[in-house]
């Protein structure tokens, strides 16, 4: 029997211009694939797309679907014009977590593919704004024969729900110079410790890990995660008086002036009259341009640790919100260093647990509870490092900064006292 093609007038219209285009790929999996079964799911769905976009309306609804042991991790997808299109009645999409920084080997890869070929539809996303791997369209009974497939060969599935998501990490140090931490090990510390509430969804709403390695912020975690993790330096910039001079014989001293100096946000940085750099490193607060401009000249300081941020999401039930400086330095080498990490990780979780309504993101929740009653909640003093507009801290009276001042500086002597 002949399969159906759907005549797509509409869809045919985003296959013209200069770019790749998505409704290609399905033709070729329509048209192309050996297996007849992948051809006509795909060609099914490009009949349901088509139909779409002449209604203006979507024909997919929810439901409950998951593995064995598993409450999360698949987004069930069932067609409600499944009579018109029946080979794409069910096509639902598994989530499943890649390896840090997203590194794999060809092997993993066709290994991957393979199964899905095998079991679902042959689409895959690489990736998902929650970092998985998205598995795209397979029916109800074979999501659970893929997912035993890939676990058997060392996968798992990501998160989805109201649950902590998959963290991600940026390539960091693996290939990046600027890179203040271990990314990769950072997240594996915390996907190791939280996989149960990734796997099982019981959280108000979701929690996003993610891990930048410098202040670049490759990852845009400040912006798009409840946990960020942002690797920094907290002594002075390395300086190559050396690599400073080649450069400006190079560029030119107008140059430097022009895309270095002058765009320094804090004026910290100046070229002196020999063509060497003097930066005020108290000013610098890590924007990160000089260095990205000048990257043989300019370097991180050795004293390498990390930020941890707070609250960062897009639009919800409040506009968008960037994450807060909840831990401005901490220093991650020993084994205890991670401990911690993933202890204060957990304290702030139980807390958004106890505390967020219902569909509230961390960063909503703080700002409905006040910053000083969640920094309370989890344990962690107020430091003057996490206030970058002082009139505007929600935590600190204005009135009484000198006092505060002073118990903070006592506090820290009794610290290292101790």
């Amino acid at each position: 029997m002949a399969k159906k093609i759907y005549d797509t007038p509409m869809l045919d219209e985003l296959e013209k211009g200069p770019w790749p285009s998505f409704i290609s790929g399905f033709k070729r999996l329509r048209d192309d694939h050996p297996d007849a079964r992948i051809n006509e799911t795909v060609g099914s769905l490009l009949g349901q797309l088509e139909h779409s976009y002449e209604t203006r309306k979507g024909y997919w609804k929810g439901g409950t679907v998951s593995v064995f042991g598993y409450g999360g991790g698949i987004i069930p997808r069932f067609s409600e014009v499944a009579d018109a299109f029946p080979e794409s009645k069910e096509f639902h999409t598994l989530r499943v977590q890649p390896a840090p920084a997203n590194y794999y080997t060809t092997d993993m890869l066709n290994q991957l593919a393979d199964s899905w070929e095998k079991y679902g539809s042959g689409l895959i996303t690489f990736h998902g704004q929650t970092g998985n791997i998205m598995f795209i369209g397979t029916t109800t009974e074979n999501t659970q024969h893929f997912f035993d497939e890939i676990n058997e060969y060392g996968w798992d599935l990501g998160g989805a729900g109201p649950c902590v998501r998959t963290a991600m990490s940026c390539v960091g140090a693996a290939r990046c110079e600027q890179s203040c931490a271990n990314e990769h090990a950072i997240q594996r510390h915390l996907v190791n410790e939280f996989t149960d509430d990734v796997h099982r969804p019981a959280l108000p709403y979701k929690f996003k890990f993610k891990v930048s390695g410098c202040p670049n912020d490759c990852q845009n975690s400040i912006e798009r995660s409840d946990f960020s993790v942002i690797g920094t330096w907290r002594d002075d910039m390395k300086i190559d008086q050396d690599e400073v001079k080649k450069f400006v014989a190079e560029k030119g001293r107008q140059y430097v002036l022009d895309n270095v100096t002058s765009r320094c946000p804090t004026n910290c940085i100046t070229l002196n009259d020999d063509d060497t750099l003097s930066v005020e490193n108290h000013e610098c607060v890590r924007c990160m341009h000089c260095l990205n401009v000048m990257t043989k000249a300019l370097s991180p300081g050795d004293d390498k640790g990390v930020t941890i941020l707070i609250g960062g999401k897009r639009t919800l039930k409040i506009g968008d919100l960037m994450g807060t400086v909840v831990v401005p330095f901490k220093k991650l080498e020993t084994a205890e260093d991670y401990e911690s990490l993933v202890e204060l990780a957990g304290d702030i979780i139980d807390f958004f647990a106890e505390n967020a309504l219902e569909h509230e993101r961390t960063g909503e929740m703080i700002e409905r509870i006040g910053l000083v009653n969640f920094l309370e909640g989890i344990g962690v003093d107020v430091d003057p490092n996490m206030v970058s507009l002082p009139r505007q801290s929600s935590y600190v009276r204005m009135d009484g900064w000198d006092e505060e001042a002073e118990k903070w500086f006592a506090r820290k002597a009794e610290q290292a006292a101790g």
